[in-house]
């Protein structure tokens, strides 16, 4: 009996190892290294989000960047993946908004307007959402969010 299970999980460890290594085979393909020289011009990736955000600093792989003056008080040391390779081209302009910092590096995103509404129906219930847009951030990055929380948080988005 106790030769059986021994035999069964030997068997279970040697299909998990044959998994991870066609797991990584396929991962390692489309990856590739990710190098930049001093100089080399690069996208900062940084995701829209509505709450309060640090902007901290990251250990292992990292660059620091040098970032426009609007953006003093910002950590420069970037982690790569929020890095991408940009060729440097004459007439494209880039426009940025600036974002005022708190103390402690911290922002508030506010709500602008409500641009939609939905009511979302499950089995038992109906769900009323608002299609929201964000300070500093365009009318295809709006979100959905529940209409009651929204009015709870923002009622002067409701007034008119």
């Amino acid at each position: 009996m106790v030769q059986a299970a021994v035999e069964g999980v030997q068997i279970i460890r040697e299909r998990m190892l044959a998994a991870q290594s066609r797991q990584k085979s396929y991962a390692d393909n489309r990856r590739r290294p990710l190098e930049f020289e001093v100089g080399d011009h690069v996208f900062l990736k940084v995701s829209p989000c509505k709450e309060v955000r640090r902007f901290e600093r990251v250990r292992a792989v990292a660059y620091r960047v040098a970032l426009p003056l609007d953006f003093e008080g910002v950590n420069l040391v970037f982690h790569v993946s929020m890095l991408r390779k940009y060729v440097q081209d004459p007439s494209h302009v880039i426009q940025h908004d600036t974002i005022l910092l708190k103390d402690g590096l911290k922002y508030q995103e506010q709500p602008v307007a409500i641009v939609d509404y939905q009511v979302k129906s499950l089995r038992s219930k109906d769900i009323a959402l608002v299609k929201v847009v964000w300070q500093n951030h365009s009318v295809e990055e709006a979100t959905w969010e529940l209409k009651e929380e929204t009015r709870a948080e923002y009622p002067y988005l409701f007034q008119s």
